[in-house]
């Protein structure tokens, strides 16, 4: 077995151990930071691969993305986060993974395909960074790449709305948000790889703007619509 098949074994072992944990904790937690309106979850499959791709609002979107998601989650997670000991020692039990921004990370793009050949969830950040102002930012070209490099997994979008109340933009203390947050998942779709980057970041942003029911922020088209 390759050291990147390996890890990928390693980190489904250990989402599978410590996921039940966690969402023994969490469930309380989001019935009283929102509560969180979950639409639409039964469209995710109950089986086989699926790449998940979710709009980013605040820093609890990976704990409300997981807790609604009916199967376990890989996140593929910025790699500042992994030099933290503590919390990278919790991401990576969690079946997180890292990547750097801003660059073709070849061992992260890698890690994920092999997770989901494997038969796993992967769910990523297309924007690649918090939205300050809770618009939807530009798709990131990085997940076509992945999308090709499978050709045929099922891709689906979920959308997030109101995180931002209970973490907001620049803070790290989460806070009641009365209501307003939910979580609407929409239906997967697959692709050829010879689907063309512009078809696929067109088809990811109008996900978005459907399931979340926001405009692209100023300025912040996706290539496609350029």
């Amino acid at each position: 077995m390759s050291d990147l098949a390996e890890s990928a074994r390693h980190t489904s072992l250990q989402l599978r151990f410590w996921l039940p944990l966690a969402r023994l904790f969490a469930k309380p937690l989001l019935a009283v930071l929102g509560p969180v309106r979950n639409i639409g979850s039964y469209r995710v499959p109950r089986t086989g691969p699926v790449l998940i791709l979710s709009n980013h609002l605040a820093d609890i979107d990976p704990v409300v993305v997981q807790a609604k998601c009916p199967r376990p989650l890989h996140f593929m997670a910025k790699s500042e986060l992994f030099e933290m000991p503590l919390l990278g020692r919790i991401q990576r039990s969690f079946g997180s993974f890292p990547v750097v921004r801003g660059t073709p990370d070849r061992a992260a793009l890698k890690l994920a395909a092999q997770l989901l050949e494997s038969g796993e969830l992967v769910c990523l950040f297309p924007e690649g960074q918090l939205s300050e102002d809770g618009k939807l930012q530009e798709i990131k070209a990085g997940v076509a790449l992945i999308i090709r490099m499978i050709p045929g997994i099922p891709v689906l979008c979920c959308g997030l709305t109101g995180t931002n109340r209970i973490i907001p933009y620049g803070s790290v203390i989460p806070r009641p948000a009365w209501g307003g947050v939910k979580i609407t998942w929409g239906e997967p779709r697959t692709f050829e790889k010879s689907s063309t980057t512009e078809e696929i970041l067109a088809w990811i942003s109008g996900q978005f703007r459907d399931l979340t029911d926001e405009p692209l922020g100023k300025g912040e088209m996706t290539r496609a619509e350029r």
